[in-house]
């Protein structure tokens, strides 16, 4: 049966069951179905099928029992964790570098962004590109060894600081100096692969706009804040909120690389207390708990970071 548009008379509209169009659709687009197909494999494979895993928050697990014959206790895991002497320690921790990181880190590759859309010298640009680029491929183990190298009480930054009048001391070892280390060094990681996306950003503004604003007079100035910053405004709304969800997903790996026993008290956070007490004291079921909690902030953060943006400015995940 096929029925037309009543505002198009040429154009022709197949009343067709759902199961005969998936067909149909399938004939047609067979190629990128295939395509499609690792994609969803890994999705249920290491995104979805590991969810199940979710229920030994629930129990006392014990891997010689497993899923199904474990004892089911409730939430008694998520009592004991708010209860835990640790909890606040961990929580206040995870806020603080999360929300230091944000403040410090979420700017920079905006601004490296502007900085490198207004260079004039393209191959320039390509260079001071692929120089900022380089720190995103480098491992986590390495920048972790390079920074030991250089904070410890001989390394190259120390004995440059301590001709001020610096004392000589291995700053990984120092509470005092671990937020700032773990933030540069996040930033100086970081910067120029995240500037990729707003650098695309600024390619796609139309040249008409900064043309009408020269004509109206305005500036460099005038034009980025007139111009340049509301165009981009959408996707740095977008990378916002993307960035707010993982805010309690802090980098446990760098951090379980920098930490030590003397810098607990400022350093660990709710993933490094998981690998904790997941891995090291093979408490399953408490560490499921505790990842379970962290996963549920997560999410709240980023619906709550969506709907505000949403209102405010218009632009949303959803």
């Amino acid at each position: 049966m096929k029925n037309k548009h009543a505002g198009d008379p040429d154009a022709i509209v197949y009343d067709l069951p759902l199961s005969k169009k998936l067909k149909k659709d399938w004939m047609k687009n067979k190629s990128l179905y295939f395509l499609f197909i690792p994609v969803l494999l890994w999705y249920l494979i290491f995104q979805y099928g590991p969810m199940f895993g979710l229920t030994i928050a629930f129990q006392n697990y014990k891997p010689s029992t497993g899923f199904f014959h474990s004892q089911w206790v409730g939430l008694k895991h998520f009592k004991d964790f708010f209860s835990d002497y640790y909890f606040q320690r961990v929580l206040t921790n995870t806020i603080k570098i999360s929300v230091t990181t944000l403040v410090f880190s979420f700017p920079a590759p905006i601004i490296l962004a502007l900085l490198i859309n207004e260079l004039r010298s393209k191959a320039y640009s390509r260079v001071v590109q692929t120089i900022t680029y380089i720190p995103h491929f480098i491992s986590i183990v390495v920048i972790v060894s390079i920074m030991m190298d250089l904070t410890a009480r001989d390394g190259a930054i120390t004995t440059f600081l301590a001709k001020f009048g610096f004392t000589p001391v291995t700053m990984l070892n120092q509470k005092e100096y671990f937020l700032p280390l773990y933030i540069i060094s996040a930033i100086w990681q970081n910067i120029g692969w995240n500037s990729i996306i707003y650098l695309s950003a600024l390619l796609a503004i139309d040249a008409d706009l900064y043309e009408a604003a020269k004509i109206d007079g305005a500036g460099k100035f005038r034009q980025l804040i007139s111009v340049t910053l509301p165009c981009l405004l959408p996707t740095i709304v977008i990378m916002l909120i993307l960035q707010v969800g993982k805010m309690f997903n802090v980098g446990y790996e760098k951090i379980i690389l920098m930490y030590n026993p003397l810098t607990y008290e400022v350093a660990d956070v709710i993933s490094t207390y998981v690998y904790r007490k997941g891995l090291l004291e093979m408490n399953w079921s408490y560490s499921a708990a505790v990842g379970f909690f962290n996963s549920v902030v997560s999410f709240c953060l980023v619906w709550v970071t969506n709907k505000i943006s949403k209102k405010l400015s218009g632009s949303s995940l959803w």
